[in-house]
């Protein structure tokens, strides 16, 4: 299988990949947001669709739109009254309209487009994978300078702003940061499945951790595994390869809570 260069990118990029959305994950779990992960993942598709219509870079669109999202998230629930999730759900609606408004507008063939909705980590290129280490950089420096900062706002938004504690930025940082992994991870498993690999490996991480750190770890480990695991399966058994990798983390999501210590103790 490593024969193929095609094949060590995807196995490159799934180690990159995992990494970047295992951190992001934890982050959305842990602040009780798991939606924003569908949110931004449509807000994404919907950016690399309009790319495409308008012959502009479909993947910078995706990450102009999802970084737009996450700005747009923010104030809608801070200044409105409205509950995140509620906001979250609003900005989701929307992108989803826009995503096949431009579908329809699409002339010819929709080949492009629709792999963007189930994406192919085997299509991977360098060009990628130099991306895909920029922002694991970025993400890494992020979270080791703002470390003691993060973890305040995850445990309580109101505490961290009553601490004196730029809690607004590292909430939309964090929001800004989700936005851009999932923009340039479309490739992995598309804009339909891409919110199952932010949400799974945190949530099986958090079955089986109980600290940030170790959920970190356990996090960018199951995703990795994911990947990995599903590229090794759909190399064998000739299948789809991001939703081998999604039914991959399911799997091991559903594991940890079947041994997970905190079940038991409950």
């Amino acid at each position: 299988m490593l024969e193929y260069e095609f094949m060590r990118y995807a196995l490159f990029a799934s180690f990159l990949g995992g990494a970047v959305l295992g951190v992001v994950g934890v982050w959305i779990v842990l602040m009780r947001i798991p939606f924003v992960g569908v949110a931004m993942s449509h807000a994404a598709f919907a950016g690399a669709v309009l790319g495409l219509l308008f012959h502009l870079n479909p993947l910078v669109c995706a990450m102009l739109f999802s970084v737009l999202s996450s700005f747009l998230i923010g104030p809608l629930s801070e200044k409105s009254d409205v509950e995140p999730n509620i906001a979250i759900g609003i900005i989701f609606s929307i992108v989803l309209g826009i995503a096949f408004l431009a579908m329809g507008l699409f002339r010819g063939p929709k080949t492009e487009a629709l792999n963007l909705i189930w994406g192919n980590i085997l299509l991977i290129t360098r060009y990628d994978l130099f991306v895909l280490s920029g922002i694991f950089l970025l993400i890494l420096i992020f979270s080791l300078i703002f470390r003691r900062e993060i973890k305040y706002v995850l445990f309580n938004r109101m505490l961290a702003r009553a601490s004196g504690l730029p809690e607004r930025f590292i909430f939309y940082s964090i929001l800004v940061l989700t936005g851009i992994s999932i923009s340039f991870n479309l490739n992995t498993v598309g804009g339909l499945l891409i919110f199952s690999l932010i949400i799974n490996p945190p949530s099986a991480a958090y079955q089986l951790s109980y600290t940030m750190e170790g959920m970190i770890i356990l996090s960018v480990f199951f995703a990795i595994l994911s990947c990995v695991a599903g590229i090794i399966f759909s190399y064998l058994f000739n299948l789809p390869v991001g939703s081998v990798i999604i039914l991959t983390s399911g799997t091991i999501f559903l594991l940890s809570l079947l041994f997970s210590p905190k079940r038991r103790g409950r």
